[in-house]
């Protein structure tokens, strides 16, 4: 994994566009809505609904991308290209890294937008 969870030069240019305060805002929004999110992905993993697994990944990709969480958006791409994989130990093993991921730049997004 990169040692940069969070590009700092991205999310400056989010807090300048949008102000510091509602890029906080979005930050815990995007903190809260994200466990659901990868719930969902495991969900329709077991459930093999290909449709909902890359909504979720593409969610999860969308807004990593729009933080600077580039390990956690390059993740997330992976499993929207892939799809819930015909390797059911890869996928778990996909999902498993991305849910660390997520816990990585949650951590650094909230020290970013609120500290």
């Amino acid at each position: 994994m990169a040692d940069i969870v969070v590009d700092a030069a991205v999310f400056a240019e989010l807090r300048a566009a949008t102000g510091t305060e509602f890029a906080a805002e979005l930050v815990t929004t995007f903190l809260e809505e994200a466990p659901g999110m990868l719930a969902d992905l495991r969900s329709a993993h077991a459930k093999r609904d290909a449709e909902r697994f890359r909504r979720a990944a593409h969610s999860l990709k969308s807004n990593a991308s729009t933080f600077g969480a580039v390990t956690l958006a390059s993740l997330a791409r992976a499993l929207e290209l892939a799809g819930p994989a015909a390797d059911a130990a890869a996928a778990i093993t996909s999902l498993d890294a991305l849910e660390a991921e997520y816990k990585r730049a949650a951590t650094a997004l909230k020290d970013i937008a609120h500290g």
